[in-house]
């Protein structure tokens, strides 16, 4: 009896044990997955999502998208120019507010450089980069044969965004969709999404019974193109007046984008102008120019009738997609101030950080030198 008593226990003991090998296999984590992404200049990267642990960002803008998906987690190296504690970096962007450097400076400053970057070295430095010890580059140089290059230099993957000027455009939002994919972020990246269509459709929602002919015709200037302008670089298909439903007073131009226009030109359409929006980057030009001939707007219904007003710089070593859609509710306030005069600009502007970066803000972008005035109605005493 008892010799069977002990067979029978064996036989137990086995299959108990087989049984505890099959559950603590199917309960721990499958091993990550190796797949291939496309990244936003159409090159096939192999990368395994969530794995990785040490970043670096090269080019202008990749540091600030990362930074929506991950925070400052994970970096292992910054651009010089992303570095404020430098002393020798390029400083063109210093007066300017970047949310994400209001955000994660501090740990920025505390990481080893990964190349000078700026937009005047606009190259990849490969042994800088190396001496971070990454294991995945984010870039934001979009050339293919060169990204190639350097992904093969490195050994690692590298990751290449194109997120377009835009806010409101599918690039950025693929963009977005990418980073979180690569970070196994996906649902950040789509609540990040998700607040720009609710923003977005709020304000045109707001602005969808006005008749076109009840639209006052608005002139953008002073947007950044490559550096700092005047008021004469405009754009005919401003994403943000669209958004807004505002009328472009220079919709009919054939060419579309930033450009610069002749001051004959802006001579000419200055009795159209009911409303004014200059870009704060472009103060420090637009001032010495107004030293020079204070008549210089003369001709522009809007100021004559007081209806010029400045919006925060948002292309700053590229687009600031925040600010960006801040400027959104600041134009359409400033164009139909009955339709939102239940916004507060600071408040939203203070909503619109937090769901990007987690933190509001709003008042410490209005202390820097460039945001001075902003979100405000300007005139003669301001220049």
């Amino acid at each position: 009896m008892t010799k069977r008593l002990l067979m029978l226990f064996a036989v137990a003991m086995v299959a108990f044990v087989s049984f505890a090998a099959s559950v603590s296999e199917s309960s721990a984590p499958a091993k990550a997955q190796s797949v291939v992404v496309t990244d936003m200049i159409g090159r096939q990267v192999e990368i395994v999502p969530g794995s990785y642990t040490r970043v670096v960002c090269i080019g202008a803008g990749a540091l600030r998208l990362y930074t929506y998906i991950n925070g400052s987690d994970l970096l292992c190296g910054v651009e010089d120019i992303e570095n404020k504690t430098l002393q020798n970096r390029p400083k063109m962007f210093d007066s300017v507010a970047l949310p994400y450097h209001i955000a994660f400076g501090d740990a920025f400053a505390s990481l080893p450089s990964c190349g000078v970057g700026g937009p005047q070295a606009q190259v990849a430095e490969a042994e800088k980069i190396l001496s971070c010890n990454p294991d995945i580059v984010i870039s934001e140089y979009e050339d293919v044969d060169k990204e190639n290059a350097l992904q093969e230099q490195l050994g690692i993957p590298v990751i290449t965004l194109k997120p377009g000027q835009s806010v409101f455009a599918d690039p950025f939002k693929d963009t977005l969709r990418l980073l979180g994919k690569v970070f196994g972020k996906e649902n950040r990246a789509e609540d990040i999404i998700a607040f720009v269509e609710a923003e977005a459709a709020e304000i045109s929602t707001r602005t969808a019974g006005v008749a076109e002919d009840q639209k006052p015709s608005v002139y953008i200037c002073g947007l950044g193109n490559w550096g700092t302008t005047n008021h004469l670089m405009t754009s005919p298909n401003f994403p943000l007046f669209e958004v807004a439903g505002v009328k472009n007073v220079l919709s009919d131009l054939a060419t579309k984008g930033n450009q610069s226009i002749e001051k004959e030109k802006f001579v000419a359409i200055g009795s159209d102008i009911d409303i004014m929006i200059i870009d704060a980057a472009a103060v420090k030009n637009i001032r010495p120019l107004y030293a020079e001939d204070s008549t210089m707007f003369d001709s522009v219904k809007a100021w004559k009738e007081g209806e010029v007003y400045l919006q925060l710089a948002f292309n700053a070593y590229y687009t600031n997609y925040e600010l960006a859609l801040a400027d959104t509710w600041f134009i359409a306030k400033s164009v139909y101030p009955q339709l939102f005069e239940d916004i507060d600009m600071n408040a939203k502007l203070d909503e619109i950080t937090k769901a990007f970066l987690g933190q509001e803000m709003s008042e410490h972008i209005f202390a820097f030198p460039t945001s001075k005035g902003a979100y405000g109605r300007i005139g003669a005493e301001f220049f």
